[in-house]
């Protein structure tokens, strides 16, 4: 797979900083949405980078150290999980991306995105389906949101010791969402995802003290 085909189809156009931007975090029951938008060189590919999903922690985190010290501009914006249960995950994942966009130093000359998403930008876009496994500049920019977020969970983790953040990055595994059902929701869970589980605990006669 040619995994700069889109990048170069823009440059052909007359876009010659052709950026990606990729979200994590639209599924879980807890912490922020994180967004990264990456212009990275298209002359020398970083070898290995993919769909972040698909890489161990450990590769993660080198190709992110890596794609930082390359990049010709990054931005990385985070959405919290109260403005998520204000607007929704859809509108929040949107917002945080625009935010990633318009919050380069380096303004690119257009955006590819992973998914459907159509962001409210000036700049000429291309939503990607599967962009993070296609496009290498979407690529890097999953693995550099990715890595941020997951720190962020591991730093909840030692706040919440009870839910298994560090391992599941907020989402709703068994551990998770038995320790909700052990210990209730605390400060970072997004209500509108996890109330059904704070609800069975009620249910289940548990009290907060």
């Amino acid at each position: 797979m040619d995994k700069l085909a889109y990048e170069r189809k823009w440059q052909e156009k007359g876009y010659p900083l052709v950026a990606g931007v990729d979200e994590v975090g639209r599924g879980p029951l807890a912490g922020p949405v994180v967004c990264a938008c990456v212009l990275m060189p298209t002359d020398e590919l970083i070898e290995g980078v993919d769909d972040s999903k698909k890489l161990t922690k450990k590769k993660r985190e080198k190709l992110a150290a890596l794609i930082r010290e390359r990049a010709i501009c990054y931005r990385i914006e985070e959405v919290s999980h109260e403005v998520i249960d204000e607007i929704n995950i859809l509108q929040a994942t949107r917002l945080c991306m625009k935010r990633a966009v318009e919050g380069m130093e380096v303004s690119p000359s257009c955006v590819l995105t992973d998914g459907n998403m159509t962001l409210d930008v000036s700049l000429p876009q291309e939503s990607i389906v599967g962009g993070d496994a296609k496009s290498y500049t979407i690529g890097c920019a999953s693995i550099l949101a990715k890595v941020y977020r997951d720190a962020l969970m591991e730093r909840a983790a030692e706040k919440y010791p009870w839910y298994g953040f560090e391992k599941n990055a907020g989402y709703g595994t068994a551990k998770h969402i038995e320790g909700i059902r052990e210990h209730g929701l605390c400060e970072i869970h997004r209500r509108t995802f996890a109330a059904k589980f704070s609800a069975e605990r009620e249910s289940e006669g548990h009290s907060d003290t």
